[in-house]
């Protein structure tokens, strides 16, 4: 395909998104069924030009003044990929499949983009109605965290320690992507660097030391959080909401394969995926369960050293991975999954053994589903206290040199930890660890 009937593609992805509400990847394996004749580079192409118009939606459309599929799929090839008029002009002449010419109208938006002030939701690229709750989480930074949510993400990979030693899992991805970089805060985590977002992006399934279970797709953040378990190797740890088990196995390559790891969801369905994960990593110390709480964790009661809370939440933490949920959630729905957090919370706390832990974690990054609900959870109630997160997450023997005191500066009330794409370059993940009192 040429450039110009790409951008024609990309605009009826962004029709599909925006106008029919199909989540990106939906919208975009539909378009590639319906046009076979599309490589996998033009797909490519396209998928990068629909996720940075979703990235980027704010600015391009107060600078196009319009929110269609073309003014964004134009603004973003103007705006975000820095190809001028005169440069799209000469990609669709010519080209039978490319979108019409473009008009005044239009490049005169390319232009109001580069020298007009703009008020903080579209300076940071997020829904105007979640403007305070941003003020809160970031303050003077929220534009810059906001930009940064709104940037590519990296692959990250966790080395499974059940597997291999580091050094091995190390030589074996390197081997095949050379251009991996070893984290600098935690010391089982690699990153493939983000692509451009015209090009394939390589894929880690395709890496022979993925095969082999050596390696984990983890975003950073995500192998963080699972570290503030702490040190729980030989201990019994209940893996709270389980889902698809990602941090399950982090979890358990935590313990050695040692002790005792209950994996739970109330939802039979988002376990599907853990059994072969499971399998190929190596793990034997797991027990997963599933459906109704008190009939599959009664027995668990009062018994566990850490309750590990991965919780429900708006998912605003993985904005840069799924741009279109950041359009898509409402009021009604964030508060929902607050509702939903006290309930987990609420519940989970339950399971924690006198002087054990408990930790909560969302990919969210904002108050609404974090500290305030760690602070409605503690008021009223004297048998839990704070822990610093960086604490804890050092107990696990798993940071990079020089990371604890990296992660003790980011600590806010309840010494928890947010991370986010501009502090940590992660994915924005809250974590908070609290104690039970000894009894």
């Amino acid at each position: 395909m040429r450039d110009g009937g790409r951008v024609q593609g990309a605009i009826e992805v962004l029709d599909l998104v925006l106008n029919r509400h199909q989540p990106v990847k939906d919208a975009l394996r539909d378009w590639g069924k319906a046009h076979r004749f599309a490589g996998s580079g033009d797909r490519a192409w396209i998928s990068g030009l629909v996720m940075d118009a979703l990235r980027r939606r704010a600015s391009i459309r107060d600078a196009m003044a319009e929110d269609t599929p073309r003014a964004l799929a134009l603004g973003t090839l103007a705006i975000a990929w820095e190809i001028d008029s005169e440069a799209m002009d000469a990609i669709f002449e010519g080209d039978e499949h490319a979108p019409e010419p473009l008009t005044a109208a239009e490049k005169g938006g390319f232009l109001r983009a580069r020298d007009r002030a703009a008020p903080l939701h579209v300076a940071a690229e997020i829904p105007e109605w979640l403007t305070q709750s941003f003020k809160k989480a970031f303050g003077a930074d929220a534009v810059a965290e906001g930009l940064a949510m709104a940037g590519r993400a990296p692959v990250d990979l966790r080395i499974n320690t059940l597997r291999t030693e580091p050094e091995r899992a190390v030589a074996a991805v390197k081997a095949k992507l050379k251009d991996v970089l070893e984290s600098d805060l935690v010391i089982d985590g690699l990153r493939i660097p983000e692509t451009d977002p015209r090009a394939k992006s390589p894929g880690a399934e395709s890496i022979p030391a993925y095969g082999k279970g050596w390696v984990e797709v983890q975003d950073l953040g995500s192998q963080i959080a699972a570290l503030a378990a702490g040190e729980i190797a030989g201990k019994q740890v209940l893996d709270y909401c389980a889902g698809a088990g990602g941090k399950t196995l982090a979890l358990s390559a935590l313990m050695e394969n040692t002790g005792q790891l209950y994996a739970w969801d109330y939802d039979g369905r988002r376990l599907k995926a853990i059994w072969a994960r499971l399998k190929r990593a190596g793990v034997r110390n797991v027990q997963v369960r599933d459906g109704k709480e008190v009939e599959t964790l009664s027995d668990l009661e009062a018994g566990m050293d850490c309750v590990f809370i991965d919780a429900p939440c708006s998912g605003s933490g993985t904005w840069r991975r799924r741009p279109d949920s950041k359009w898509r959630l409402k009021p009604e729905a964030l508060k929902r999954r607050m509702a939903e957090q006290d309930e987990v919370l609420a519940k989970a706390q339950a399971y924690v053994k006198p002087g054990g832990r408990l930790v909560y974690v969302t990919c969210s990054i904002l108050p609404d589903e974090n500290e305030e609900r760690v602070t409605a959870f503690l008021s009223g109630r004297t048998d839990f206290t704070p822990v610093p997160a960086s604490e804890a997450i050092a107990s696990s023997g798993r940071l990079a040199d020089g990371a604890k005191a990296r992660l003790a500066k980011l600590e806010g009330r309840h010494g928890a930890i947010q991370l986010s794409p501009h502090r940590t370059g992660t994915d924005g993940f809250y974590v908070c660890v609290l104690e039970k009192a000894a009894g």
